[in-house]
């Protein structure tokens, strides 16, 4: 292989599955990032989701030779993140805490704005954005789950099946679900 081509995620965690930690440092550069979106999305505490993705990346630094070419990487990857985003979900939940973050507005919300800009579309957008996330956060764990594998993650129906053990057919019924459920919150913003 030349030094130009770019190595696969599998064959980087064969490389670092033969010890070679900077295989498992270029994984971590490619997935941080989505990853810490991914969990954000369910958690909504930016903090947490990071402190998840470090957790995530530890159990696969831990656990590299749990790791068979039988499904892709990116499947096994967002699988350990989900499942980790997912307990701390529940135990969140059975705690019954609110942040400050959850409690307060959004860090950016005076930023000094552009006179030369599309203040209103910006506005809107700004608006559609975070009423759309509202939206995600109140539908049921299956539905929610599904949407962020797909329409923000941008992940394939077969990786979103493979990730969560269900059927394809599953997956394609519950992305629709959701997109209506998603649809009927937020008929308003037509308005």
């Amino acid at each position: 292989m030349s030094e130009n081509q770019i190595k696969t995620d599998e064959q980087l965690i064969a490389e670092f599955q033969a010890d070679d930690d900077r295989a498992f440092v270029e994984l971590v550069d490619r997935y941080k990032d989505r990853l810490v979106n991914f969990v954000y999305r369910f958690l909504h505490d930016m903090t947490d989701a990071e402190d998840l993705v470090q957790e995530t990346f530890l159990k696969v630094y831990k656990n590299k030779h749990a790791y068979r070419e039988i499904a892709k990487f990116s499947t096994w990857i967002y699988t350990i993140a989900g499942n980790l985003a997912r307990s701390e979900l529940r135990k969140k939940k059975r705690r019954k805490t609110y942040t400050m973050s959850e409690m307060s507005f959004e860090d950016n919300e005076f930023t000094p704005v552009d006179p030369d800009k599309d203040t209103e579309g910006i506005v809107f957008n700004t608006y559609a954005g975070q009423e759309i996330m509202k939206a995600i956060k109140q539908l049921a764990e299956p539905f929610k789950t599904i949407i962020i594998l797909r329409d923000i993650q941008e992940l394939s129906y077969e990786d979103i099946s493979t990730i969560l053990d269900i059927p394809m057919g599953t997956v394609k019924s519950r992305v629709n679900r959701a997109r209506l459920k998603l649809q009927e919150t937020l008929s308003y913003l037509k308005e």
